[in-house]
């Protein structure tokens, strides 16, 4: 009798283990070749990865896919690229507030407390041993506004900037001028004639080397004031037009699946749109508002208090001029010339009357005022169309009269009832009223830049939110897309 034969449909003969011996797995030879690395089963190489991404163009479910990455990729780059343009933004309105504004306004203030000191000693000279306690104090003041700011302003300039090199001269070169000063005042008190020449010296080392190296400081400080408003009042165009592009792709996207499946809406893309529209208009809020403020500080602020300074810098030079015109008692006429060039700068016309004229220095200041300021610069020109005149009644007095001690009366005293009549007081009056001018247009641009680095950080920080929301929304919506072919 024949034995039978058992298939493998069959199942395993009795008593005996179901357990077989496995077949190897049809596929390519794994065997390597001699000279090559044996390839590992299941990994593909770069080609064959990038045939894959090409073959999946074809099938409807590849296609979803290859869309849903890019959308992902692209709305990823424009939250990065938002927030990398907007903090760089951000930072440079922080460092207009905190940082190139103070030190453009401290090298203003190095050249106004220089230009002070040294008018203010020439005022003491003239006054010799009767100079009064609070002129004295004044110049003192000065030297050590002028120390304290050189200082501040060194210790906070990278040493790379160009300021540096004025800072550093300025240091060596003030301590020059103070001992000067000094050897001035000691031989203006014992009676010797030697005492006007160090002060003339004095001032013309002031003149020559300190005022031209703050006003060179103070430039400098301006350009870079310059730049930072220039780059924190940039509109990020990368970041809108990658915005733009992202709508764009979003909405071609949702077009081709109402094409294909006559559905109109898919929550997720809808979601992803919303998303990106409200990122690209908090952008262009955001962008417009901090522009704006940017804007103002410069238009209020930093524009006129630029415009402020050389007008009380010249008024400055001015009185130094008038000062120095009775220290050489008529053995010089250059200082006649400085006070007649001084004062043309000042008005823009001969003779230093401000009243009429809108041009020069005072004119350039009042056309940058703000409304809240301009009635201080006007009420400084009254003052200095009083200052003038003034100044022409004492030099007829001493050129025509003879009369020098009449002339130095009526320009400073210390006869308290005669005080307010002298160009002393016409010209303090002026330089007070720049100063309040100068402090309303400092609290403008405070007021109008204060808060916009916080302001641009919050711009960034939201629309890269939402091109993070954007792009999971958009992944999520064609997943469930996805899900219907499985």
């Amino acid at each position: 009798m024949a034995t039978p034969v058992r298939t493998e449909e069959q199942g395993p003969a009795p008593g005996t283990s179901g357990a077989t011996t496995p077949r190897p797995a049809a596929g390519p030879a794994t065997t390597p070749v001699a000279g090559r690395p044996a390839r590992t089963p299941g990994r593909l190489d770069l080609a064959g990865r990038i045939r894959r991404i090409a073959d999946a163009r074809h099938t409807a479910p590849g296609r979803l896919r290859l869309a849903g990455a890019l959308l992902a990729v692209l709305l990823v780059a424009f939250g990065l690229l938002t927030g990398w343009q907007v903090n760089s933004r951000a930072q440079a309105a922080d460092r207009v507030v905190s940082y190139s504004q103070p030190l453009s306004q401290a090298a203003a203030d190095i050249h106004r407390s220089l230009a002070d000191a040294d008018t203010t000693a020439a005022t003491g000279f003239l006054l010799a041993g009767a100079e009064p306690r609070a002129v004295r104090e004044r110049y003192e003041q000065d030297l050590a506004t002028a120390s304290r700011l050189i200082a501040e302003a060194a210790a906070r300039t990278t040493a790379s900037s160009p300021a540096q090199q004025w800072l550093s001269s300025l240091n060596q070169q003030l301590p020059v001028y103070a001992g000067l000063v000094e050897t001035a005042r000691a031989d203006n008190r014992l009676g010797f004639p030697l005492g006007g020449a160090y002060l003339r010296y004095a001032s013309q080392q002031m003149r020559d080397t300190l005022l031209p190296d703050a006003a060179k400081l103070a430039d400098a400080e301006n350009e870079a004031l310059a730049r930072d408003y220039a780059e924190a009042r940039a509109v990020p165009w990368a970041a809108f037009v990658l915005g733009l592009l992202a709508l764009a792709a979003l909405v071609r996207v949702q077009q081709v699946l109402f094409r294909r499946t006559n559905r109109v809406f898919n929550i997720g893309l809808v979601g992803s749109t919303a998303a990106v529209l409200a990122a690209v208009l908090w952008l262009l809020a955001g962008s417009w508002i901090t522009g704006a403020r940017l804007a103002e500080s410069e238009r209020d602020g930093a524009a006129p208090l630029r415009a402020l300074n050389a007008a009380r810098v010249d008024v400055l030079t001015a009185r130094l001029a008038e000062n120095l015109h009775l220290v050489a008692r008529g053995s010089s006429t250059q200082y006649a010339d400085l006070w007649a060039a001084t004062t043309k700068d000042l008005t823009g016309v001969a003779g230093g009357d401000a009243a009429p004229g809108t041009g020069g220095a005072l004119g350039e200041a009042r056309r940058l005022a703000p409304r809240d300021a301009a009635e201080a610069v006007d009420q400084a020109r009254k003052e200095y169309s009083t200052w003038t005149a003034r100044h022409s009644a004492a030099i007829t007095k001493e050129t025509v009269d003879g009369d020098y001690q009449g002339a130095l009366d009526s320009t400073v005293t210390v006869k308290e009832a005669d005080v307010p009549n002298t160009s002393d007081a016409a010209f303090g009056a002026t330089d007070q009223q720049l100063e309040r001018a100068a402090g309303i247009e400092l609290a403008r641009f405070r007021a109008a830049a204060g808060g916009t680095g916080g302001l641009l950080d919050a711009l960034a920080l939201g629309a890269g939110l939402l091109a993070l929301v954007a792009a999971v929304s958009a992944v999520r919506g064609l997943g469930r897309r996805l899900a219907e072919y499985r």
